[in-house]
């Protein structure tokens, strides 16, 4: 036979048991807690400076102080000091932060029949977990970003010209290329073997759109495009020229 009722925990008193009026005070107080629960927050990570009898908060992830080690427990100052309870799906709760009666669902406190909190949430993690550098993070086959209306656009921004605003492509979780705005406004593209040594392939002035090569630009060999425009340029495989069509006819650059 169990010491304990299966619901709340509440403490059986045993055959022959001594001190029986400890055991039978522990339950009371326990029913005083859990029914008709009332916790000051649903999320706290911080012991209050001054909780006042009774008072209850239901711990959040990262739980400081005096409830280091007991996040996703309910902690209840009682005769002076913290008593820790852990929660079961299904338990309800009035939350006097936020107002409003929640739910504790798959270890986590919901507000019970509301529609889901779609705005400023700390982080947000699809099929993978999100921490508080990614605060999004996206574990898929594939990611679409389809447009609502005339188009769509994908905005990075970021706060000082120095700053970086870039899209970083990795092997491994090893950078190997990064384009964007690196540390300056002019846009550039760059490479790296190791994820430690980069070198700067294409960059382009912010101010004038004029592009520079930072190292050899290489033309594959080949035959005259079908349909030239002018100013295309070509490396002739035949004649072995470098050749720019003018409008009109192809010119040998050299």
């Amino acid at each position: 036979m169990s010491d304990q009722t299966p619901n709340l925990s509440l403490p059986f008193i045993m055959p022959a048991q001594a001190q029986k009026h400890v055991t039978h005070n522990e339950a009371i107080e326990l029913l005083d807690m859990l029914v008709q629960l009332t916790l000051e927050s649903s999320m706290a990570v911080t012991p209050p400076s001054a909780p006042t009898e009774g008072q209850s908060w239901a711990l959040g992830v990262g739980a400081t102080g005096d409830w280091v080690g007991q996040d996703g427990l309910i902690a209840t100052w009682r005769g002076g000091g913290w008593l820790f309870v852990a929660p079961r799906d299904g338990w309800l709760a009035w939350v006097r932060d936020i107002a409003e009666l929640q739910v504790l669902n798959g270890g986590q406190w919901v507000t019970k029949g509301a529609d889901p909190e779609t705005q400023n949430l700390p982080m947000v993690g699809v099929n993978a977990t999100a921490d508080i550098t990614n605060r999004l993070v996206v574990s898929s086959d594939a990611t679409l970003l389809n447009n609502a209306g005339a188009g769509h656009q994908v905005k990075i921004n970021k706060s000082g010209a120095a700053d970086t605003a870039s899209l970083l492509y990795q092997s491994g979780w090893s950078g190997r290329a990064e384009m964007g705005l690196s540390g300056s406004d002019d846009f550039s593209i760059k490479v790296s073997a190791d994820g430690a040594t980069w070198e700067s392939a294409i960059g382009i002035d912010s101010a004038i759109g004029r592009v520079r090569i930072n190292q050899l630009l290489h033309v594959a060999p080949g035959a005259a495009p079908a349909n030239p425009e002018a100013g295309d340029i070509y490396f002739d495989s035949s004649a072995v020229k470098l050749r720019c069509y003018d409008g009109g006819v192809w010119r040998d650059l050299f």
